[in-house]
């Protein structure tokens, strides 16, 4: 079970949303550098980063942030979400150290473009599927859709999708527990590995992922949990690493 932690850059700086509104935020830290530091000390093997300005605004506005992380850790894998709608986004990322760049509302708009770029950039293209009540959320979260996350997902089984980040967003930063039942019922229906991510509160949820990752479900993102200290990212890893 690969676990990631989250950093989410809104305005340059480290925040966690509430169910992904950007009016109910908590800031964590003015120092993204600081704060990847903070998780790769703890045993971070990939970085999960979100540009919530970019995901609102369609278009990449904490590039600056992304790459000076990069910089600091230029061995280690990153993943990055928010606002990439186009080949020349996910050049500029790649061309900067990021490993995988995560496609959300543009793979709910157009799937085809998912399956052109991953042509292009063949084991860098991860989409990132958020859903409400099984129903795709898009922009931001602002909207609902009414594509079913499976019906979506399975739309990219034969196009070189690296994963599936898969997230609940009535359970998102709410530390109420992860929906595990929906996450194995998409990791089963596809045959694109899935990581968990929306509502880890607890070691209990780890270690319930831990036993559905036979079902496909291989890693889970961290978010508030990890920045209020209901999991120890290095207390995580080390069970993680003992299952092994």
């Amino acid at each position: 079970m690969l676990l990631l932690p989250a950093i989410d850059l809104k305005d340059g700086q480290c925040v966690r949303l509430r169910q992904g509104r950007m009016e109910d935020t908590t800031v964590f830290s003015d120092s993204p550098v600081d704060t990847a530091t903070r998780w790769v000390e703890a045993g971070a093997k990939r970085l999960h980063l979100v540009d919530l300005n970019g995901a609102f605004d369609g278009v990449p506005v904490n590039n600056s942030a992304v790459e000076a992380i990069a910089k600091k850790f230029p061995d280690l894998p990153i993943q990055i979400g928010g606002g990439i709608r186009d080949a020349k986004t996910v050049q500029a990322y790649l061309d900067a150290g990021v490993t995988y760049c995560i496609i959300g509302t543009k793979a709910v708009e157009d799937p085809e473009f998912v399956k052109d770029l991953c042509a292009q950039f063949p084991g860098h293209i991860i989409v990132g599927i958020d859903a409400k009540n099984g129903m795709v959320a898009t922009d931001g979260w602002a909207e609902v859709s009414t594509v079913s996350a499976i019906d979506l997902a399975k739309n990219f089984e034969e196009a070189g999708v690296v994963a599936i980040v898969y997230t609940d967003i009535a359970r998102d930063g709410m530390m109420k527990g992860v929906n595990i039942e929906a996450t194995v019922e998409l990791a089963k229906s596809i045959n694109i590995p899935v990581i968990a991510s929306g509502g880890v509160t607890n070691m209990d949820d780890i270690i319930e992922l831990c036993k559905v990752e036979e079902a496909g479900v291989t890693g889970t993102i961290l978010g508030r949990s990890i920045y209020e200290g209901t999991i120890d990212l290095a207390e995580a890893h080390k069970y993680v690493e003992g299952l092994s």
